[in-house]
């Protein structure tokens, strides 16, 4: 990745890190998604829109029907080589899953952290109108140590931050906890994370 680009999370290369991220072999070999798909499954988010879902890590346990958008289109091919359900916007926005209230939740993982508050707001506000009144949004963002890991990230959001920023939005919610591990965890440990569930009312 060219250094001046070093926020860009649209280029190939950005895909590539993050195949190679998952294709460690002691990842595999240890299935170290388990946990984190179990919270994310426990959270019955139904059929769900992936918001920058990446190569599709995330929708391999999220249930039918449910589809990811992000703006890298390699990383969108890759999902889709998965045999996940995958689009850029714009070619969402020709499908047939572009129907206003029709997904029963929206997943924002491993997103906010890579924009400024205007950005992500801008970026609910597009995308909350999919959402069905009385679905759920569940946010996850890293930690110390996972912030830390990664150039392209630019805002630390805390717990605190993603509550505030589903107020802002008009979302409802639950109150922001630390998984996998407790929260002083996050300072040295790279995947632990901020998670909140947040409604839309009804």
């Amino acid at each position: 990745m060219d250094p001046a680009d070093h926020h860009d999370t649209r280029g190939q290369s950005y895909t590539q890190r993050l195949e190679q991220h998952s294709g460690v072999w002691w990842k595999r070999a240890l299935n170290v998604q388990a946990p984190y798909h179990w919270n994310l499954r426990r959270q019955q988010l139904g059929r769900t829109l992936d918001i920058g879902c990446g190569i599709g890590r995330n929708l391999e346990a999220l249930p039918p029907g449910s589809v990811g958008v992000d703006h890298n289109e390699t990383s969108v091919r890759a999902a889709r080589s998965l045999g996940h359900t995958a689009y850029t916007w714009d070619e969402f926005c020709a499908s047939e899953h572009n129907v206003k209230e029709s997904f029963d939740g929206l997943l924002v993982a491993h997103v906010i952290e890579h924009m400024e508050r205007a950005q992500a707001v801008d970026l609910l506000h597009t995308y909350l109108p999919y959402l069905r009144p009385g679905g759920r949004t569940f946010f996850i963002c890293p930690q110390e140590r996972g912030y830390a890991s990664d150039a392209t990230h630019v805002q630390f959001t805390t717990g605190s931050d993603l509550e505030s920023l589903a107020t802002e939005v008009g979302l409802q919610p639950a109150g922001a906890f630390s998984f996998p591990f407790p929260r002083a965890a996050g300072r040295w440990f790279t995947y632990n994370e901020f998670c909140l569930l947040s409604t839309k009312p009804a």
